[in-house]
């Protein structure tokens, strides 16, 4: 008899009539490379011959204790077990499963190693009753917090496959007896709620009999268990205080758990129609799917392979008229209680999974039909009823070429299929040559079409090879695609139909870009070069009042100026008056002013602003290179310094403005922070040589002066010098004046130091793009849509936060160009999309954007303008839309506009002529009320599919936008482009965060 004094592990083995596979279980067991094993096995109430065949195998070996109890299931049974079992160690096996003969000295370990408690894990695999053997399944990463939120989804780990400690087992109550199912799945969840870790093994050392009766082949028991555990998952979260907002939530909420048993029990059955409804009213609540599609696509393969025990998931063709009916009642199912389209996602999923590994087959599915052709037998393929889709795999000679997808609009002719290959897999190398009359006679009409062309290339003195070349090819082409065979009802024809159908109700033609000038966009139109300074500025002043004057930031500073202006001054020199607004105001506070400007329209302009102040002189003057007029009590000179070239000709200009003044006489002077001169603090992004630091630090240098007095604000400074020996400064700290005019506000920098745009546009490439996607900017509004709600301050925050880090915006059009390109990009880009086209971004967002400097995109519902937003009507109060004149006014001002459907409906809800339509007539109205051509569009929700992409094409656009969350690079689609989300419920630093700058200053 084999006997082990004390065990290190206990395996503990319900059995009930399982006479017929004990043999493997414990022999498994018996051929462990490791001895110091104890099995306990508890019959439970069996009707065959296992106690008899129990008592066999404990008579020859001690490690196998055996007891009997009547009937009362597993859980009972392996917890009477426990009662029994003497080692530190447990392990659950059932009586018809077995182990890898290395699975004690693999697993013992890691399960016994340190003081805190291990739970150790492995791999299984899944035995066919015909001793086929399914792939391996992997179990997830149960590392840290990992371990509740998969527990608290679903069962992560195999019954047999997991070691853990029998005082946690008892500890913990054991395993829940009113469970039929899903016992493991409640106990590893307790388990990872009990602050145990869980350490995976990497290897595959358990084997899962498939048999026929098992529970796992009662839908009904399974969900309702599943309904119970994931409750229990809920309060616990609750019970330890984790948020049901935090990341984790949408995965770990129970109505996702059940779905998922629900996916996975109607696929391993088989379940359709009344049997499936029956398993829908068990739930609780039915989950919205959409977003979900791709965890809900490997839960339904699993089920399949599981059920019709498949080892791949290619094999599923093979077996398609079995589980289509129960396949398509649950994609029916999900779209019901979803976003409209989640159900046509799914499909799609699930045919590219089981038709990628082996792309000969063809075969049909829901709305999809999967074509495999070979180049060299072309042949006319016939459209099946329902299908909208086509997934192509193109062979020649046997080999891959590649695969197309797109929308299916009729039956695939020969010539449609030439068209395919020749445009959308540009394999046009292998199509063979007809060795026809038609090819022919096409082929010599179309060489004579292009004599003239061939006339110019042969005239020309270089690279006339490659031209021709290049002709001879299109000519091929043509008479290849000419010559194929077709006749009506193809994909083309019906494309055709459905594209003239629209045609003819669109409002205008197509239209061309309007070069609008940048004066009618609000923007100040760019000098042209000057050779001269006094050219420079007479030029500056040609229209009226550059620098907006009368404004509050404007006004304020001159009242702030003439603060510092001590009483009694007689004589004051003014340099650089331009205009005179700030010489009236003067005037009043000194005897007599002398203003003076290098540009003779700037001091025309004053001199009428003056002409009734008796005690106000004008002059036409270049302080840089005249002299000034001596013995003055006062000198104003502000925001001019920064325009002289460089810090030594400044310093000359401040000793001369200096031996200008009495002696106790004053220098008056406000200059803004440059970042140029001063990085690390707030100021303005001007191309001036250097700022307020620069002028500041020269002048207290001199010797003839001192600081006596500063008004210190975060955008500029006012400095008082006296021509005298000391003085005790004085600085006061102001606000400055707001709001800020665009113009100004869009130059300024915010915050601590950061990267400059220019140094990084020449020292940075990029081959990826982030493009944010915001919804509204706006404080109020339901609750439950806070995510899509960005509030303005933030939303100014963040776009600080890219002006400081060196951000430069992108339109959406000429993100396309650069695309085209395929070159690396330049500096920091971002693109700035608006999804809805909200009243609040007139109201709230562009402002910010104006002061900013940024351009942005906004994607426009176009049957819903002037309207509100009523698909958030299911949330709470609807939001107001721009009208079209509110758009029209802010494309005069530089925003772009693209399509966002005219309806708001998923694209992927729609079939292929409602999304034409929609797709082509949102794209006229944009271009009939904008003037211009409309080549962009964001899908709203972010619903595609496979034929989304070639439909949008079709319509006319070039560039589309999805809501996959990645930047945007060469290899993504143009038409289904990602967007990174900037969410409202989340922190702000979130937002730097997204940037892939955590650590930057944002706030």
């Amino acid at each position: 008899m084999v006997t082990a004094s004390k065990p290190d592990i206990s395996f503990l083995i319900p059995a009930y009539n399982a006479a017929e596979t004990l043999a493997d279980c414990l022999g498994s067991l018996q051929k462990q490379s490791v001895s110091n094993w104890q099995a306990v096995v508890v019959d439970d109430g069996s009707k065959d011959d296992t106690w008899e065949v129990l008592e066999g195998f404990a008579q020859a070996d001690s490690r196998i204790l055996i007891h009997r109890q009547p009937n009362a299931g597993a859980s009972a049974a392996r917890n009477a077990a426990a009662g029994f079992a003497t080692a530190p160690l447990l392990c659950m096996l059932d009586a018809d499963d077995w182990l890898d003969p290395v699975f004690i000295q693999s697993m013992l370990p890691v399960a016994a190693d340190g003081q805190q408690p291990i739970i150790a894990y492995c791999s299984h695999r899944r035995v066919t009753p015909d001793g086929r053997m399914l792939g391996v399944e992997i179990p997830p990463d149960l590392a840290g917090d990992r371990a509740k939120r998969e527990f608290s989804s679903f069962c992560a780990l195999a019954i047999h496959t997991v070691v853990f400690p029998r005082d946690l087992f008892i500890r913990l109550g054991g395993l829940d007896v009113e469970l039929q199912t899903c016992e493991e799945w409640d106990l590893w969840l307790r388990m990872a709620f009990a602050g145990v870790s869980f350490q995976q093994v990497e290897r595959c050392l358990a084997f899962y009999r498939m048999k026929t009766g098992s529970l796992s082949g009662d839908p009904l028991k399974m969900l309702r268990d599943a309904i119970r555990v994931t409750r229990r998952a809920q309060a616990l979260r609750l019970k330890e205080g984790l948020s049901p907002d935090d990341e984790d939530a949408r995965w770990t909420a129970p109505a996702l758990g059940q779905l998922r048993m629900l996916a996975w029990a109607t696929s391993v059955n088989l379940c359709a129609g009344d049997e499936l409804a029956a398993l829908a009213e068990l739930l609780p609540e039915f989950p919205n799917a959409s977003g979900y599609e791709n965890f809900l696509t490997e839960v339904i393969l699993h089920g399949l392979q599981i059920g019709l025990k498949a080892a791949r998931p290619a094999d599923l063709v093979d077996l398609l008229e079995r589980w289509k009916p129960a396949f398509l009642d649950l994609v029916q199912l999900l779209e019901r209680h979803s976003l409209p389209g989640t159900g046509r996602r799914v499909e799609e999923l699930v045919v590219w999974s089981i038709s990628a590994p082996d792309m000969s087959r063809s075969f049909a599915l829901g709305h999809l039909q999967v074509a495999a052709i070979d180049i060299d037998k072309l042949a006319w393929i016939t459209k099946i009823d329902g299908a909208d889709t086509l997934l192509l795999h193109v062979f020649a000679r046997g080999l891959y070429i590649g695969s197309h997808v797109g929308p299916l609009w009729g039956d695939l002719s020969v010539r449609t299929q030439v068209r395919l290959i020749i445009d959308e897999l540009q394999a046009e190398d292998r199509l063979p040559t007809p060795l026809t009359f038609s090819y022919a006679r096409s082929w010599t009409a179309g060489a004579v079409r292009n004599m003239r062309a061939f006339g110019k290339i042969v005239r020309q003195r270089s690279g006339r090879r490659r031209q021709i070349k290049h002709l001879f090819k299109k000519v091929h082409l043509t008479a290849l695609v000419e010559t194929a065979a077709r006749r009506r009802g193809n994909n083309d024809a019906c494309l055709l139909e459905t594209e003239s159908d629209y045609q003819q109700r669109l409002a205008t033609p197509v239209v061309a870009r309007t070069d609008e000038s940048s004066e009618a966009r609000g923007e100040q139109t760019a000098l042209p070069e000057a050779t001269t300074k006094k050219e420079y500025w007479e030029r500056f002043f040609e229209r009226p009042d550059p620098w907006n004057y009368v404004s509050v930031y404007e006004q304020v500073k001159y009242e702030q100026t003439l603060s510092l202006i001590p009483d009694g001054v007689e004589k004051a020199l003014e340099l650089a008056c331009a205009e005179g607004l700030f010489t009236v105001k003067l005037a009043q506070k000194v005897g007599f002013v002398m203003a003076a400007d290098i540009s003779n329209r700037a001091v025309e302009r004053a001199a009428e602003r003056c002409r009734d102040l008796p005690n106000v002189e004008l002059r036409v003057l270049d302080f840089v290179e005249n002299e000034l007029p001596p013995e003055q009590d006062l000198i104003i000179c502000s925001e001019v310094l920064y325009f002289i070239d460089d810090e030594a000709s400044l310093e000359q200009v401040c000793r001369k403005i200096a031996a200008s003044l009495k002696p106790g006489g004053y220098l008056v002077t406000a200059h803004a922070h440059l970042r140029r001169d001063e990085p690390g603090r707030t100021g303005f992004d001007w191309n001036n040589p250097f700022g307020m630091g620069t002028i500041r630090k020269v002048l207290s240098t001199l010797p003839d002066l001192v600081l006596e007095e500063t008004i210190e604000t975060e955008l500029y400074a006012i400095h008082r010098f006296a021509k005298r020996n000391a003085a005790i400064p004085v600085v006061h700290i102001e606000p400055h004046g707001v709001p800020l005019d665009a113009n100004v506000a869009k130059y300024i920098i915010w915050g601590p130091a950061g990267v400059d745009s220019e140094t990084a546009r020449t020292n940075e490439v990029v081959t990826s793009v982030p493009v944010l996607m915001y919804h509204r900017i706006a404080l109020d509004g339901p609750d439950s849509l806070h995510r899509f709600r960005v509030a303005p301050e933030a939303f100014r925050k963040q776009m600080q936060f890219l002006r400081r880090q060196g951000y430069y915006a992108l339109t959406a059009e000429s993100l396309t160009n650069l695309l085209r390109e395929g070159k690396p990009i330049q500096g920091r880009p971002v693109v700035l999309t608006f999804d809805d086209a909200y009243l609040d971004f007139l109201t709230d967002a562009f402002p910010i954007l104006a002061e900013s400097g940024f351009s942005a995109d906004v994607f426009v519902v176009t049957d819903k303008v002037g309207g509100r937003s009523d698909w958030d009507a299911g949330y709470g109060d609807t939001a107001p839309l721009m009208s079209w004149a509110d758009i029209q006014s802010l494309h005069r001002q530089g925003i772009r506009f693209g399509s966002h459907l005219a309806s708001h409906r998923p694209a992927s809800s729609l079939d292929n002529a409602t999304l034409m339509g929609e797709a082509v007539l949102s794209r006229d109205a944009l271009e009939s009320r904008l003037g211009e051509a409309v080549m962009s569009i964001a899908l709203p929700f972010g619903s595609t599919d496979f034929r989304v992409p070639g439909i949008l094409a079709q319509a006319g656009y070039e560039i589309g936008f999805s809501t996959k969350p990645a930047r945007t690079s060469f290899s993504d689609h143009p038409l289904s482009l990602p967007r990174l989300e900037v969410r409202g419920d989340r922190p702000l630093q979130a937002f730097a965060e997204l940037m892939s700058q955590p650590d930057a200053f944002i706030g």
